[in-house]
Order: structure tokens, then sequence, then C-alpha cells
């Protein structure tokens, strides 16, 4: 699904999870300095903050990876679930190139390529994540995101 890149990155968010039946709350907080910042400003923990990180595949094309804020990237299981020798993070003008968002803003929903999902296992209940724009936050009932993505859950994190 492509997104009219004219719309707010908080707008692309919210038309792509009602396009996809996700039910999704977009809350404004302040900026915050790290994640375990904002895990204080939205009062959970960093587990329930998911980071989506955009993935650079050696064809050139990209895929999410959602992992807890906890908790790291496992290259070597993520290689192995997506069956491929190499992946890698991009630059941040690559990264805005693939997604239309900005580092800190990133998430699956709205991007202006509907690539690949890839969960991590132990992301589960409401959580938060990228609402495509700075200072805000989406809260969304882990279950309906991967349902709605049509993500592959599996363990890539450590």
């Amino acid at each position: 699904m492509s997104i009219l890149p004219s719309l707010s990155g908080r707008d692309r968010v919210a038309t792509d999870a009602d396009a996809r039946g996700i039910p999704i709350e977009i809350v404004e907080r302040p900026n915050a300095a790290s994640l375990e910042h904002a895990a204080e400003l939205l009062g959970i923990s960093p587990a329930a903050i998911v980071k989506s990180l955009v993935v650079k595949r050696h064809d050139g094309t990209f895929l999410f990876a959602l992992v807890p804020g906890d908790r790291q990237i496992s290259w070597a299981k993520l290689r192995t679930v997506v069956g491929v020798n190499k992946l890698q993070l991009p630059s941040q003008e690559i990264a805005l190139e693939a997604t239309g968002y900005e580092r800190g803003t990133i998430t699956p929903l709205g991007s202006t390529t509907a690539w690949p999902v890839f969960i991590d296992s132990r992301v589960s209940g409401r959580i938060a994540l990228g609402a495509g724009e700075h200072g805000y936050s989406a809260w969304v009932q882990a279950d309906d995101l991967v349902r709605g993505l049509d993500a592959t859950s599996a363990d890539i994190s450590d």
C-alpha cells in the first residue's frame, strides 16, 4: 500500500492503520532524549516501546524489524528468519528515502513503501511505537499490529 506523501507523518500512520483495520491511538508527548526517557514520559517500561528499524537487504530492498525497547536486534537471528546472509542498517538518508520517515519516527504504518515486517516474538500487549513525527507515539495492541501488517513473528532480538 502506498500512502500519499503529501500527508503528515501522523496522518499517514492513522490512514494506513485505518485501512488495515488496526485500532490505534496517536498521542502527543514531549520530545524525549532517549528511549528510556520516552518510556518514563509515557508511564511504561522500555520494553513496551517497540523500536521500528528499517533494514536493508543485499539486493537493495528493505524490511522492518520491530524489537522491544529494552532489547537489541540480533543480526544472526534476523538473517536466519529472513533467509539471507547479509543485512545492514542503512544511512539516515536512505532510511528516510525507503520509508518517508526520519529516524526516531519510523514505523511500518504509513511507510511510503509497504516493506515486509518482522516483529520480535516477545512483543505483546499494548505497545507504543513511532507515529511518523517527532513528539508523538502510537498506541496499538501487538496482536492487531501483527495481524494488520501480516508480520512475521519470530525471535529476532538479544
